[in-house]
């Protein structure tokens, strides 16, 4: 067994980067991130601490950026639907500044809310960080509901 086998089995086994692999390859058109391995789909979502200061404090999110992070905070709504069984959509508004807010509902329970600034240095330290994150916020969400379950069921 490869080195490369052994990394893309230790990503396949995270569940949360299997569900944000799983919506990267879903919105592919032309079929060339197929033949991408999980590391090369998901490296987008990384940035090291060098990457995140190359790029400057002023200026606005592009357009990919500001895509990343939406497809980032869906992974978390469908893990946690899946996880709930109930329906969980994400609204989320961003200004061209690189500030907003994502919210998360279920029923009529606010189940995940965050606000978001600097989005244009939006990344991860790491597979372990980006996996760490999603499911953190995945936890948060399913609490509020363990919490509140009448309210996310109403």
């Amino acid at each position: 067994m490869t080195n490369d086998t052994t990394a893309e089995g230790a990503l396949r086994s995270e569940p949360f980067l299997e569900a944000l692999d799983g919506l990267v390859q879903a919105e592919e058109e032309e079929g060339g991130r197929e033949r991408l391995t999980m590391a090369d789909r998901l490296r987008p979502f990384t940035l090291t601490k060098e990457e995140r200061r190359a790029i400057p404090i002023i200026g606005d999110p592009d357009p990919e950026t500001l895509h990343k992070v939406e497809l980032f905070y869906r992974a978390v709504a469908q893990l946690v639907e899946e996880r709930s069984g109930l329906a969980v959509p994400l609204m989320m508004k961003m200004s061209h500044e690189g500030f907003g807010r994502v919210v998360m509902t279920a029923g009529k329970l606010i189940v995940f809310a965050k606000s978001l600034r600097d989005v244009h240095r939006f990344g991860h330290d790491g597979f372990d960080g980006l996996a760490r994150e999603g499911e953190k916020s995945v936890a948060h969400a399913l609490s509020a509901i363990a919490a509140y379950p009448a309210v996310a069921r109403a």
